[in-house]
């Protein structure tokens, strides 16, 4: 099935406690865009400014990342966003964000790209979501993520759009926020019952180190994050991790019980790469030998 991801595209900065880096590539977009491209086809919807140097073009010449969708737009600036990392990791602290071309208008999705059949709507504002997801005929799978931002200020807006969708990605703090309680278990089927009524109702709660919790139809599991000893950068993990799962899923004609757990593993392993590098240095090594190694091992891991 077509796939296709709409989100940010920026340049950015992150201090972790292994080092820093300035100016590098990021954005949503990039890292789902990679990581969904070693599964098959990805259809790309961005905007950039005229600052955005053209070397960071190079991020999207992969065969299977499609970028008639992404606008480099005329006298605009491009998102940009500074940030740096506790001891753990766990935690991010925004230190400057510079929306720039995102506090514009959306970019439009490309005709051919109307009929779409899975679609990624990246942690945007929940109106921007529903008037780029209305450019999309009849999709069989939409899944979204959101941040504590609009939780808190556009709660309205965003209860309204999570009806229209069939699956949610978000972190263990968005879920609190959201659904109200502090047990995660509970938030998981609180948020369920948000969703569309006729879809999956997709649930992945991110809970970074320590893996996640996924729900689906009648399954709810924990799965454990990759186990790396190499953690270098986690910008971009969650929406590798995205990325991995709704590529796996666009090679199905359904969606299997069967189907969504091995798509989960999928955004798992994709997502371990991406945290052993800053930028998408880490993605980047991720050829098709090394995932395959990848996922092997953490298969045996999980047996038991």
């Amino acid at each position: 099935m077509s796939l296709l991801v709409t989100g940010s595209i920026g340049i950015d900065n992150v201090t972790t406690p292994f080092g820093e880096v300035h100016d590098v590539i990021g954005g949503s977009a990039v890292y789902f865009s990679r990581a969904a491209a070693h599964f098959g086809k990805v259809r790309l919807v961005g905007v950039v400014g005229d600052d955005f140097p053209r070397k960071f073009e190079q991020a999207f010449k992969h065969k299977n990342i499609d970028i008639a969708g992404l606008e480099r737009r005329a006298g605009s600036k491009t998102f940009r966003w500074s940030g740096s990392y506790d001891p753990t990791m766990n935690e991010a602290t925004t230190t400057a964000v510079d929306l720039n071309v995102l506090a514009e208008a959306a970019p439009k999705i490309p005709l051919r790209y109307a009929d779409s059949r899975v679609v990624f709507l990246a942690a945007t504002h929940p109106t921007l979501q529903m008037e780029l997801l209305a450019q999309i005929k009849k999709p069989s799978l939409v899944v979204a993520d959101t941040r504590d931002l609009w939780i808190k200020n556009y709660r309205k807006e965003l209860l309204a759009s999570l009806k229209k969708i069939d699956g949610i990605v978000l972190n263990d703090l968005e879920a609190r926020l959201l659904a109200g309680t502090v047990n995660l278990v509970a938030c998981v089927e609180k948020i369920r019952r948000l969703l569309k009524p006729s879809g999956p109702r997709m649930v992945v709660l991110k809970k970074g180190e320590h893996g996640c919790l996924a729900a689906t139809g009648s399954l709810f599991f924990p799965v454990p994050a990759f186990p790396s000893a190499k953690v270098v950068d986690p910008t971009g993990a969650g929406d590798s991790f995205a990325g991995g799962m709704l590529g796996y899923l666009a090679r199905k004609p359904t969606f299997t019980d069967r189907d969504f757990k091995h798509a989960i593993l999928a955004g798992t392993i994709m997502a371990s790469f991406t945290i052993e590098g800053f930028s998408i240095a880490g993605i980047n090594r991720a050829t098709a030998s090394a995932v395959a190694a990848r996922t092997r091992e953490f298969t045996k891991m999980l047996k038991v």
